[in-house]
């Protein structure tokens, strides 16, 4: 549940006065083409104070941007026969270890190789709560972060994943490699998130108008340069914890988006969904997983031990 599904509205910021609406849109809407963009612009679907403008309006300060993206025909998902390492399944949920670099669901541009396309291939029989796009997905974790997740295979086991989730019922632990050394075990980052004013790819912690977010974080082994730290989610914000890492100046090596350039070979950012607990939708019965590290992790952790 580590990414969230974009606000359909922004308030321009200093940063971003005198830019062409359809440059500010095209930072904000990063699944859709700058020629989609201007399409939806003229057509009316982005309006500006409540007003239509055209896609070379000079965006000021203040500015209400609101849009609506207008009902389109969903494509096709298609099964793909995609290994997956499944941990637990049953009639109701199927529990995945989800490899670094594959994406959960398709998304405009991006329609196969997807773990939606491998679970369809092996299910056939996923809940619909989310529409064709995202069959099954009750949380995800972002594609270049590796590990566990679960995924409903009808309606009412989704919803009780649902209401787990959304009441803080579940437990979600990642191990992340981090910049630096911290000086304390354990801490608590209570800070809210919400899109970055200064660059809206980003999240950021935004105490104006982020959504309440909380990461408790113990620290596992310390190294000359870098850190093993253990995060537990109390809520689930998009990239929640590489913006609380990097917000306490330990972001995540290898982390492209919100961190350093790395000299540690990872292709991605070592973060790892090790662990994760809930209730059995159907039996009751509390249900707890875990994924061991994958191998370029580890393989960090080892030369980080032997070079001190």
């Amino acid at each position: 549940m580590d990414e969230e599904t974009l606000d359909n509205q922004l308030i321009i910021t200093e940063t971003e006065n005198g830019e062409r609406l359809d440059k500010v849109l095209s930072e904000s809407l990063e699944d859709l083409s700058r020629t989609m963009i201007q399409k939806l612009i003229k057509e009316g679907h982005v309006r500006v104070n409540e007003g239509q403008v055209k896609p070379n309006y000079k965006v000021q300060m203040e500015d209400r941007v609101e849009w609506q993206m207008p009902n389109m025909e969903e494509p096709d998902i298609l099964p793909e026969d995609i290994p997956l390492n499944i941990l637990y399944e049953d009639a109701d949920v199927i529990v995945i270890n989800k490899p670094r670099g594959m994406v959960v669901h398709p998304a405009p541009g991006h329609y196969t190789g997807t773990l939606v396309n491998a679970l369809l291939f092996h299910c056939q029989d996923l809940s619909g709560i989310n529409g064709i796009m995202r069959p099954g997905i009750v949380h995800r974790i972002d594609k270049d972060t590796s590990g566990v997740m679960v995924a409903a295979k009808n309606d009412r086991a989704h919803q009780s994943l649902a209401a787990q989730l959304k009441a803080k019922t579940t437990e979600r632990v990642y191990q992340a490699i981090v910049h630096g050394v911290p000086m304390h075990d354990k801490m608590t980052i209570d800070a809210p998130i919400g899109r970055d004013e200064k660059d809206r790819k980003k999240m950021a912690v935004n105490l104006k108008n982020g959504k309440n977010a909380v990461t408790h974080v113990q620290i596992e082994e310390r190294f000359s340069h870098y850190s093993l730290a253990s995060c537990r989610l109390e809520t689930g914000r998009t990239h929640q914890i590489r913006v609380h890492m990097a917000y306490i100046n330990h972001p995540i090596a290898g982390d492209p988006k919100y961190g350093p350039k790395s000299t540690l070979a990872i292709d991605g950012q070592a973060l790892h969904a090790r662990e994760l607990g809930f209730v059995h939708p159907s039996t009751g019965e509390d249900m707890h997983f875990s994924a061991p590290l994958p191998e370029d992790m580890t393989q960090l952790l080892t030369e980080l031990r032997n070079n001190g």
